[in-house]
């Protein structure tokens, strides 16, 4: 009985203190939710505080959101990967009068995730994905802790490298860095999808991969939704990439789906602050409206 009566007791303990970790990280994120929901609310002038900027057009979703100094993210604690990440990108800020170096980069755990939730390096050795960034480290020029925490695990999804992340991913990457030629203003939400396949009994199912010890997540596609701002003006890209070997020709238009299909997919709204009638052009054509 003793024995019953003291395991009983250390496994209370253990409850408690998982209780009260998992409590301080709800607690900062209802502050940061509340932060970004009072930011978001402020006048059309970009505002100087750099959440207020990034959330101008709204967020996409309000669940265990991370405000990091450049760009933010929603954590999904049952994948071990974001939801999704929100920048905002400028020429200027794409282009500052020093260099960073990414050299000095490591990849590392997210400290602020509970132990229970977060995935670690050693989760994709030899998994054969690489550690896919969705917030780009190309994106976060201002300082070397912008680019630093683009390296953290809580922005990390697996991927396949070669024909992939390394290629025809990177060329998206780029080519919504060139957007800001165009652009005074430059939104971006990237995040994973998990989507349904028939399979040879006719029926739909959402299968992926797990990965390490901790089970991380392997998404099936991933996306971009990209705003482009000047003068009040705005247009919209948005894109479905397989997680797959993609052929390096294959053109970046080809990904381009309606933004509607991914918020069904995804469970997200994107961008709802700018009402949809004012997009001049979604994925390359020019919108007319009765």
């Amino acid at each position: 009985m003793k024995s019953k009566v003291v395991g009983l007791c250390v496994s209370s303990a253990v409850g408690w203190s998982l209780g009260m970790q998992f409590q301080k990280w709800r607690t900062s994120t209802v502050q940061a939710k509340t932060l970004i929901e009072d930011q978001a609310d402020s006048a059309p002038i970009l505002p100087p505080n750099r959440i207020g900027q990034i959330t101008r057009y709204g967020f996409p979703g309000t669940g265990n959101v991370r405000a990091l100094d450049d760009f933010l993210l929603s954590y999904d604690f049952r994948n071990r990967i974001a939801y999704w990440t929100l920048e905002h990108l400028t020429y200027d800020r794409l282009h500052p009068n020093y260099k960073v170096d990414r050299s000095k980069c490591e990849f590392v755990q997210d400290e602020s995730i509970h132990a229970l939730f977060r995935s670690t390096n050693d989760d994709f050795k030899r998994s054969g994905y690489d550690r896919g960034h969705l917030a780009a480290a190309g994106n976060h020029r201002m300082s070397q802790k912008h680019v630093d925490q683009t390296f953290l695990l809580s922005n990390i999804a697996p991927q396949i490298g070669k024909g992939f992340n390394r290629h025809s991913w990177n060329k998206l990457e780029k080519y919504v860095r060139l957007l800001t030629k165009s652009y005074a203003n430059v939104y971006v939400c990237t995040g994973p999808l998990f989507l349904p396949k028939k399979e040879n009994d006719g029926k739909m199912y959402v299968k992926y991969e797990v990965i390490g010890s901790n089970h991380v997540a392997v998404p099936t596609h991933f996306f971009k939704v990209i705003v482009g701002e000047i003068n009040e003006r705005y247009d919209l890209e948005s894109y479905i990439m397989p997680n797959a070997v993609i052929d390096d020709d294959t053109p970046l238009h080809t990904f381009q789906v309606p933004v509607e299909s991914i918020e069904r997919a995804s469970g997200l709204l994107f961008f709802n602050k700018i009402s949809r009638e004012r997009f001049r052009r979604v994925n390359g054509r020019t919108v007319h409206y009765n």
